[in-house]
């Protein structure tokens, strides 16, 4: 019943306050009998229940008690004032009080008296230090009772309420409440807090949860229901904790929808569009569980067009690899591309013609003090190149398999090639199976037989990005060998194209049958551009 303070860590104590309860005796003994009390001492009033230091001025304490009291100090506990709200009855429990945290005479509090039959909400609010009360509780049923409140700290009015039955927000500091519950169970939320850009909330039975990213509802204004298209800007995202969430409001169903990410030059990163949902699945390489430093799997890229508020995740990594359908891997994961690097970025969404634009931040994670931005950036360079070289790898691929397709389509028509086409067939597998290891079926095979170029370079990728840090020598000497590699590989398919390839072809025009093309050779042709960052 009595508040105490400590200035040495909890060494010693001092009393700072009288008792701030009722103290009525009628409350104060154990209840039940005579063979046994009722409960273990929760039955037993007259407890301070609640404290809220302010944020704003260090001598004003708020304190509630279980026994339907408020009392505030202004001037560190040396005097007290009873200022409980006249609306507030008599042995009500005042669950917890919030001090604000934009204006040092406002506090709010949460009380409940369903232990007396009464399951009505109590909710109140304070502008000049508990003079004068108000009750908030429009659009709170009348049987959810409060069991928590807290205002945002970075906007003010924004409060969340937590009751028996689940969670409010309300955007006009109590005026009006709508439920916040999306897909919360029916559950009690005894308390919540704000963490940065989320709200944790804690439940009775069903654990915590986290509503991750609330810088819509602290951007949310009544105008923007008016709006056909809004973007929220986003909230910084920390690499690689904390991804980029994109959250936009749409009045009604889109036939169109692009989201884009630009960098600080108005280059485009990656592109999301909600045509992506209309083609195939892209192909996905298998065993990508066992990458280092990568994600076993990319999150889903196509945006959401439906009506009312979308999040769309961006994970922060460039375009992966180009893939083949089929491929299977151990520890690699070519659909993850590089990383992106602390620094100014843009996101635009379009939506059936109206385009917004709104700034997005990515830092590090602040607690890698010996990471420099010239480390991440040397380590985005080589993931960059090492993805570039895998891209090259499974497009040779990709071009040797159309190559025998085409040879077995025109040997089935000029059966006397059979014994050349075979031939060039094989030539052309050869390179095809330095590449990658045609044999894997499942990602259990990958432990019967060796990786291959490609996957290589899959694993070195994800070695480059294990960590927050720059590329280590060993690093850049794998992939100055893994390139050589690719680079003999790629003038060996060249040379087989080029002589023998072309000597197949005059055989089919000789008897008059289509020779084998179609498959430009192009962006095989140039010089892979393989720059590696200095010491």
């Amino acid at each position: 019943q009595h508040l105490f303070r400590t200035t040495n860590e909890g060494q010693s104590w001092e009393r700072i306050s009288p008792d701030l309860t009722r103290a009525d005796p009628a409350t104060l003994g154990d209840s039940g009998g005579p063979i046994t009390k009722d409960q273990n001492g929760p039955e037993i009033y007259a407890t301070l229940y609640t404290i809220a230091p302010s944020h704003l001025e260090a001598n004003t304490i708020w304190v509630g008690s279980d026994d339907g009291l408020v009392h505030i100090t202004r001037d560190g506990g040396r005097s007290w004032q009873d200022v409980t709200p006249p609306a507030l009855p008599q042995f009500t429990r005042v669950s917890l009080i919030e001090a604000s945290w934009h204006h040092a005479g406002t506090a709010f509090l949460a009380a409940n008296r369903y232990e007396l039959d009464d399951r009505r909400p109590y909710v109140f609010r304070t502008d000049d230090y508990g003079k004068t009360w108000r009750k908030i509780t429009a659009g709170i049923p009348e049987n959810d009772f409060a069991r928590a409140l807290r205002e945002d700290p970075k906007r003010a009015d924004l409060l969340y309420l937590g009751t028996e039955h689940g969670v409010y927000v309300s955007f006009d500091g109590g005026g009006n409440w709508q439920s916040l519950a999306l897909n919360l169970p029916d559950t009690q939320v005894p308390d919540l807090v704000v963490e940065d850009d989320d709200l944790v909330i804690a439940t009775h039975g069903r654990s915590f949860y986290v509503l991750d990213g609330i810088s819509a509802l602290r951007q949310f204004t009544p105008a923007l229901a008016g709006e056909k298209v809004h973007l929220f800007a986003p909230a910084t995202a920390i690499r690689p904790l904390r991804p980029a969430r994109i959250d936009y409001f749409l009045a009604a169903p889109v036939q169109t929808l692009t989201l884009t990410i630009l960098d600080a030059a108005g280059k485009t990163v990656a592109t999301f569009s909600s045509a992506e949902s209309e083609k195939p699945a892209p192909a996905a390489a298998a065993g990508a569980e066992e990458a280092p430093g990568i994600p076993a799997a990319v999150p889903a890229r196509t945006p959401e067009r439906k009506p009312g508020l979308n999040r769309f995740v961006w994970d922060m990594r460039y375009p992966g690899a180009t893939a083949f359908p089929g491929m299977v891997l151990r520890g690699g994961n070519p659909s993850a591309g590089p990383l992106a690097v602390p620094g100014k970025y843009q996101v635009q969404l379009t939506a059936d013609g109206i385009t917004q634009t709104q700034p997005l931040t990515i830092i590090k994670d602040p607690r890698l003090t010996r990471v420099s931005q010239d480390d991440l950036e040397q380590q985005f360079a080589l993931a960059s190149q090492v993805r570039d070289a895998t891209t090259h790898a499974n497009q040779m691929v990709i071009r040797i398999r159309e190559l025998k397709r085409q040879i077995a389509d025109r040997v089935a028509k000029v059966p006397q090639l059979a014994g050349a086409g075979r031939a060039l067939a094989g030539r052309l597998g050869q390179v095809e199976e330095a590449i990658y290891q045609v044999r894997n079926r499942s990602p259990r095979d990958t432990l019967n037989y060796p990786i291959k170029l490609n996957n290589q370079l899959a694993v070195l990728m994800g070695y480059v990005e294990m960590g927050e840090s720059k590329p280590t020598e060993q690093m850049y000497t794998v992939f100055r060998d893994l390139s050589a590699r690719l680079a003999e590989l790629r003038a060996q398919l060249e040379t087989t194209i080029q002589s023998d390839l072309a000597a197949f072809n005059k055989q089919l025009r000789d008897a008059g049958a289509e020779p084998v093309g179609g498959v430009s050779a192009e962006p095989f042709r140039e010089r892979l551009k393989m720059r590696f960052a200095q010491r």
